[in-house]
C-alpha cells in the first residue's frame, strides 16, 4: 500500500481515516468496493468500474448520491498523482456509516468514501490452482455484490495456500463452477472459451466484462470437470490482469496462450 489515501475527497495519511465503531460498516461489514488497475497512471475500465460500485451500493442500501462520478474520478487522479502510481491498482470503497441493523443509534454519517492505492498484486512465474472444499450460495443476497465482507474469501484463501497452492476454484450448492477466491476464472476446452455464466453466482468482474466483449466465449454453467480436461485454464482481476494457469491440482497445463497476447494491457 502506498503513503497516502483519500478519505471523502481529502488526502490523508492512512492512519487517519476514521469510521464509527457502531456503523452498519464496522459490526456487520456493510460495503462496497472495486479494484481499478493502473497502466501508464490511468484507470483502466473506469466506467465498467463505477457502474458496478452504484449497482452494488443500490443492491445493499447504502447512499452514494453525494459521491459523483466526475468527482471520484477527479480524486482518484489526484492520489494516483500524489503516490506517483504508474502501474499498479486503486481501491475504492464506500462504507455505510449509518447504524440501522439490530444495534441502531442516531447518527449523522451516511456514507463515507476511501481510495487508497498499492502496487500491482505478485504474479508467481509457476501459478497454481486447486479446488476448495468450500461452496458459494447462489441464492445469497450478497450473490453478484462486490462486498467489504470478504472474510470468508480470505480465510478459503489462506487454506489453499497453506496447503502450497496459490489460488482456489469455489463450486456453489450445485457443484458448478464459479470463479476463484479473487478472480474470475476462464478455460479452454475443444478450441472454444468458456466462463461460468453470472447464473453460478459469480461475481460480474470487469476484467470478465472486458475479454467478453473482445473473445468470442461461451458463458456456462459447468462442472469440475470441465476444468480437469481443461487444455489451458485462465484467472482474471484488476489485480492480476490475466493470468494462465501452470497446474491445476497437480496437472501440468499448455505454455503461453495466443489469448494472452491479444488481450494486453492485461499481461503486463
Amino acid at each position: 500500500m502506498h503513503e497516502s489515501v483519500l478519505f471523502n475527497y481529502g488526502l490523508l495519511q492512512p492512519s487517519e481515516p476514521k469510521l464509527s465503531a457502531l456503523s452498519d460498516a464496522l459490526l456487520f461489514g456493510k460495503g462496497v468496493f472495486t479494484t481499478v488497475a493502473i497502466y501508464e497512471g490511468e484507470p483502466f475500465l473506469w466506467p465498467k468500474h463505477w457502474r458496478r460500485l452504484k449497482e452494488s451500493s443500490s443492491k445493499i442500501g447504502i447512499d452514494v448520491g453525494e459521491f459523483t462520478e466526475t468527482k471520484t474520478l477527479r480524486a482518484l487522479d489526484e492520489l494516483i498523482a500524489a503516490n506517483s502510481v504508474r502501474n499498479g491498482r486503486a481501491r475504492i470503497t464506500f462504507f455505510d456509516q449509518s447504524a440501522n441493523g439490530p444495534w441502531p443509534y442516531r447518527s449523522e454519517l451516511r456514507t463515507s468514501l476511501l481510495i487508497m492505492t498499492a502496487d500491482r498484486r505478485p504474479r508467481p512465474e509457476n501459478y497454481t490452482l486447486t479446488v476448495s472444499p468450500c461452496h458459494i450460495n447462489s441464492t445469497s443476497p450478497l450473490t453478484a455484490v462486490k462486498s467489504s465482507n470478504y472474510l470468508e474469501k480470505i480465510l478459503v484463501l489462506d487454506e489453499v495456500k497453506g496447503r502450497g497452492f496459490d489460488e482456489a476454484i469455489q463450486l456453489n450448492e450445485r457443484d458448478e463452477i464459479t470463479s476463484a477466491c479473487m478472480a474470475n476464472v476462464f478455460w479452454m476446452r475443444a478450441g472454444r472459451l468458456h466462463t461460468p455464466s453470472l447464473s453460478t453466482g459469480c461475481i460480474a468482474g470487469t476484467t470478465r466484462e472486458f475479454v467478453l466483449e473482445r473473445v468470442e466465449c461461451g458463458e456456462v454453467g459447468a462442472g469440475i470437470e470441465e476444468l480437469r480436461s481443461a487444455a489451458e485454464i485462465f484467472l482474471t482481476s484488476a489485480g492480476l490482469g490475466i493470468i494462465q494457469v501452470s497446474e491445476f491440482e497437480g496437472r501440468k497445463l499448455k505454455g503461453e496462450s495466443q489469448l494472452i497476447s491479444e488481450l494486453l494491457p492485461l499481461h503486463p
